[in-house]
């Protein structure tokens, strides 16, 4: 089985709307950050090539009851995404992503007030402003901009390695009770829904709901942390 996502795949971590507004294994193009953005433009200057405009996501997976597993079936099926949406530890590692993606935007947001600031400064007091003073001023701006562009760069990479770190701590609980499950039903093998191509299969033979309620029945056993 091919990995999955435990969360959105975070493609903008200072952006203004919710990351997580999106169902998971959904990504959004890359926007530039608050902390390096460039003082606005009322008109874009000749040759700038229009704004691209984010195709409409497909729609979310969603969970279907359990239908009864036919007697003599050997193969069965498992949604691996919906177990991350909505089993008790998957929900645990979404939040922890989110939580670190709400601290990286909130970082970003005072870089880009404080970047706001001395832009402001700039354009309204520079023409008054003694040389080395203006001169001080544009090298000040122009370190903020470098420094929130490296930001970014950095809060992308901490998400990132977050996220690819939950995910292989979820695939570790996940994939020994997925054999569990398939040999309890009897089956010569337990497919990812995702990857299978199937185009049509009984209700019954899809276990996401089963290995869901396995996973949670684990994770609540397990001793709680202090």
């Amino acid at each position: 089985m091919r990995g999955f996502a435990i969360a959105a795949p975070l493609a903008v971590v200072l952006s203004a709307a919710p990351v997580f507004a999106q169902a998971a294994g959904q990504a959004k193009p890359a926007q530039t950050p608050p902390a390096a953005a460039k003082p606005a433009q009322q008109t874009p200057p000749a040759g700038t090539p229009p704004a691209q405009t984010t195709p409409p996501a497909a729609p979310a997976p969603v969970l279907q009851p359990p239908a009864p597993f036919p007697a003599g079936a050997k193969v069965g099926l498992v949604n691996l995404q919906l177990i991350a949406q909505n089993s008790v530890e998957g929900k645990a590692a979404s939040g922890r992503v989110q939580a670190l993606i709400q601290k990286k935007q909130a970082e970003g947001a005072d870089r880009a007030k404080q970047l706001q600031a001395n832009q402001q400064k700039l354009q309204s007091s520079g023409g008054v402003m003694s040389d080395t003073a203006r001169t001080a001023l544009e090298r000040e701006i122009e370190k903020q901009q470098k420094d929130g562009e490296r930001f970014q760069q950095d809060a992308q990479a901490e998400v990132n390695e977050l996220q690819q770190e939950l995910q292989g701590d979820f695939q570790k609980k996940l994939f020994p009770l997925l054999t569990e499950l398939a040999k309890e039903k009897g089956l010569h093998a337990l497919l990812s829904a995702q990857d299978a191509g199937v185009i049509w299969a009984d209700p019954g033979i899809d276990l996401t709901s089963e290995a869901i309620k396995k996973l949670d029945a684990a994770t609540a056993s397990k001793p709680s942390k202090p």
